[in-house]
């Protein structure tokens, strides 16, 4: 239940259903355990909430990027033109990843699998060694998206359509390389331009629109479900029809 000192997990659980999630669904799930509110157990009664409620029929997969939270950027860092600067992490971190307290937690379990590279990710429940190679799968099998108090900028899958990024898109973010000597890739994930359109808020929009999100709450947090290749492929055609235009480059 939910009460004034915080949130159960059957309330949790019962949020979820509320959200669309069921026995045997497979999900992609993004979150931040501070929107909820005070959680009594905290990630892992969130983790198990969704666990109970997809069975053992289902999966859930979060990312596992080897990538901090964002850093503060410095003066010299914005005389540098930087406008993000997060860090690379070794594979065996224990800090705390900028994919949150839910998927760091998440990731340490021991019935979870891991996947490998900077971009990985960590997969529970059915189908578990094709799921922990990516969100390919469940994009592919028409899994769910679930955003809980956080927006479609967390949404992994959506960066499998961009291959083909204009080059004048990718120029934005793509620091120069008197930038890159004082952040080298192998430790600094860096990026030095703003696009003067938000996109991706721009396919959120046209989802909306169209009835794919569905929208509740579990306490204080704004939960967001949807079909993922839904979503994606809204990107994916915008992409394909008017790239500049979608990102306001022309």
């Amino acid at each position: 239940m939910s009460t004034d000192t915080g949130l159960s997990q059957n309330a949790i659980e019962q949020g979820l259903r509320e959200a669309g999630l069921c026995e045997g669904t497979l999900v992609e799930v993004h979150s931040s355990l501070s929107s909820f509110g005070y959680v009594h157990g905290g990630a892992d009664t969130v983790i198990q909430a969704l666990i109970n409620t997809v069975g053992p029929d289902g999966g859930i997969v979060m990312p596992s990027f080897l990538l901090s939270p964002p850093q503060e950027l410095t003066p010299l860092d914005i005389a540098r033109g930087l406008t993000c600067k997060i860090k690379v992490l070794p594979p065996d971190h224990e800090e705390r990843s900028g994919m949150g307290i839910i998927a760091d937690t998440f990731r340490k379990r021991a019935d979870v699998l891991t996947g490998e590279g900077m971009f990985r990710v960590s997969a529970w429940g059915k189908d578990q060694e094709i799921n922990s190679q990516g969100f390919q799968h469940v994009m592919d099998s028409g899994g769910w998206g679930l955003l809980l108090g956080v927006d479609i900028y967390r949404l992994s899958a959506m960066h499998y359509v961009e291959a083909e990024l204009p080059q004048e898109i990718t120029n934005l973010f793509k620091p120069a390389d008197e930038v890159r000597q004082y952040y080298p890739a192998d430790a600094w994930y860096i990026e030095t331009g703003v696009p003067p359109v938000k996109a991706w808020y721009k396919i959120q929009d046209e989802a909306y629109r169209r009835g794919y999100i569905q929208d509740t709450r579990i306490g204080n947090c704004k939960c967001m479900s949807f079909r993922v290749r839904q979503v994606v492929d809204l990107y994916a055609r915008a992409l394909h029809t008017d790239p500049l235009g979608l990102y306001g480059l022309r």
